[in-house]
């Protein structure tokens, strides 16, 4: 079974998603950048979701303080912001069309025992519902390929056959991976623009795309801004938050997508320049550029 992603939607809706669990850092500016510009240089609606579904680790502050400072370098969403904590009953909703379908399944596993298998997942087990569990995806042998934009033609052959993600866990908070399907379907959002990083997640999320029998946005992947290990620039190796309204910062991250701009004099001149020297194709085949010495003040 091969699934092939239908690219060809007439209204350009794109956004940008943090997880509030912490400030907003540089590698994440340049993520925000992309996404607007992309939007922007096509006429179409950009808006800001937060994704604090993870009670567990994210911090409606941080939340403030990465709006602020989206905010301060003018990057607006165009529509009232979205906050994943306020819509559990939509997950809920989706999780039994698939509970309907039976093929989700109760799972009491923990960590330490799924640990042989690297944490993934392989099999259906069984599990005693009167117990705290989880409710995992099962395995499948669907095959999803797509053209990304900057990454190229790729494939997922493998990547549904042996694990069977968690789609909510044992303390009731839903994934990322049920949660980010559901949302970008109900905001109607009809292109991805986002990290390489997430090139991993996305055979799961085109998979419950066709189980729910929506049509998935299109989705291109963004170099990763790493560290001198090689590391990627994110909140869970401490990366520093960045200053508010600070135009050299921002012609940094715009250096990152490609885009060196001549002394632009204030923010919403570098993002006028901006939106009309964005060109994807500029970073075509690229999924990690190593942080510049003269920028490693930002991790």
């Amino acid at each position: 079974m091969s699934n092939h992603v239908n690219s060809t939607v007439p209204i350009y809706r794109g956004r940008f998603a943090p997880s509030p669990t912490g400030p907003l850092h540089f590698g994440s500016l340049v993520s925000a950048l992309a996404s607007y510009l992309d939007a922007k240089q096509q006429q179409g609606s950009w808006v800001i979701r937060i994704e604090d579904v993870d009670g567990t680790r994210c911090n409606a502050r941080f939340a403030e303080q990465i709006i602020d400072t989206l905010s301060s370098y003018e990057l607006h969403s165009d529509e009232t912001i979205r906050v994943q904590s306020l819509h559990h009953h939509l997950y809920e909703q989706q999780l039994s069309v698939l509970k309907k379908q039976r093929i989700v399944f109760p799972c009491n596993c923990t960590r330490q025992s799924l640990a042989k298998y690297n944490g993934s997942h392989p099999n259906k087990c069984q599990s005693n519902i009167e117990k705290p569990h989880s409710w995992r995806l099962q395995t499948s042998p669907a095959i999803y390929e797509y053209k990304d934009s900057i990454q190229g033609h790729l494939v997922f052959s493998d990547d549904l056959k042996s694990n069977c993600p968690v789609l909510k866990r044992k303390d009731g908070f839903f994934s990322y991976q049920l949660a980010v399907v559901v949302d970008d379907h109900l905001q109607n959002i009809s292109h991805l623009v986002r990290g390489a990083d997430l090139i991993e997640t996305t055979a799961q999320q085109l998979h419950l795309y066709h189980l729910f029998g929506w049509t998935a946005p299109s989705v291109c992947h963004i170099p990763l801004i790493t560290n001198n290990h090689g590391d990627k620039i994110s909140k869970q190796n401490h990366a520093k938050p960045i200053k508010n309204k600070h135009l050299p910062t921002l012609l940094r991250a715009l250096h990152y997508l490609k885009i060196d701009l001549n002394s632009p004099t204030s923010i919403t001149e570098a993002l006028a320049l901006a939106i009309e020297a964005w060109d994807p194709n500029k970073l075509q085949g690229i999924k990690n550029l190593p942080l510049e010495e003269q920028d490693l003040h930002f991790i």
